[in-house]
């Protein structure tokens, strides 16, 4: 992988986590469109790490305050430590029994594009129903749980695990704003634990100028993103980002 290669990932990598269009569905199509060969278990790690501590860098104060007030009085104001990690327990279940099915079953072109599409108009009807009366600090454990197993769908490719999480958390009746913010909050031990466990198994050899580039520019357009998408959400809906998979959905099963 070229320098300019990798840069170009790691910008792709980090506008299209944070945003509910699918990161997964654009890392695929774009290699398997340009007939570009697969960047690898290594290049993966380090745009999960660089997206984690995208998460991290952002709401740096809030994770302070969470992991602070969760030792300090777990049962009141500190409860939303623990909750984010209750609703980290499904999609942790499901990615250890179940990733390499999903993998393996919807990682075509075909299934990436139908799932762009399906849950696109899922996020439609989310954004629809909206009623915006929650605010992400009146998180129960019941909607955590609920959030949480919704992020499990996020496990086939084409389905965004923002897109999922920001549609659950507005059907429970949180408001766009909060529901990203829980999306992201629910990110970081995911995407985290995925490149920790991916990144065991490589060796100081793995790593070159390319991985570093990619990281760096993965990092920071996350970052912009993350901050983009908040300050998007107080004042517009969700139609845009619907209009967006539909549209390269349908791109992609006309290229076929």
């Amino acid at each position: 992988m070229s320098n300019a290669e990798a840069i170009f990932l790691g910008i792709l990598q980090g506008i299209t986590e944070f945003l509910p269009i699918s990161s997964s569905a654009h890392l695929y199509i774009i290699p398997y469109f340009t007939h570009q060969t697969y960047q690898g278990l290594k290049f993966d790690v380090m745009l999960h790490l660089a997206s984690s501590l995208a998460i991290i860098l952002y709401f740096w104060r809030d994770w302070l305050k969470f992991v602070k007030e969760g030792f300090a009085c777990p049962k009141n104001e500190g409860k939303f430590l623990w909750l984010i990690a209750a609703a980290t327990v499904p999609a942790g279940i499901c990615g250890i029994f179940f990733e390499r099915t999903a993998e393996h079953l919807f990682r075509n072109p075909f299934w990436i594009a139908t799932n762009l599409m399906i849950f696109a108009f899922l996020l439609l009807a989310a954004d629809l129903k909206y009623s915006g009366e929650k605010k992400t600090l009146s998180l129960t454990l019941k909607d955590a749980l609920i959030i949480g197993l919704f992020q499990c769908l996020a496990l086939m490719p084409g389905v965004s695990r923002s897109g999922i999480t920001i549609t659950a958390a507005l059907f429970l009746g949180y408001n766009r704003e909060d529901s990203a913010k829980i999306s992201f909050y629910l990110a970081l031990p995911v995407i985290m634990g995925a490149g920790l466990l991916e990144g065991l198994k490589l060796t100081a050899a793995d790593f070159n100028l390319a991985l570093l580039f990619g990281f760096v520019f993965s990092l920071i357009s996350a970052i912009l993103t993350i901050n983009f998408l908040l300050s998007y959400l107080q004042k517009r809906n969700l139609k845009i980002f619907v209009y967006y998979r539909i549209l390269l959905g349908i791109a992609i099963l006309t290229a076929l």
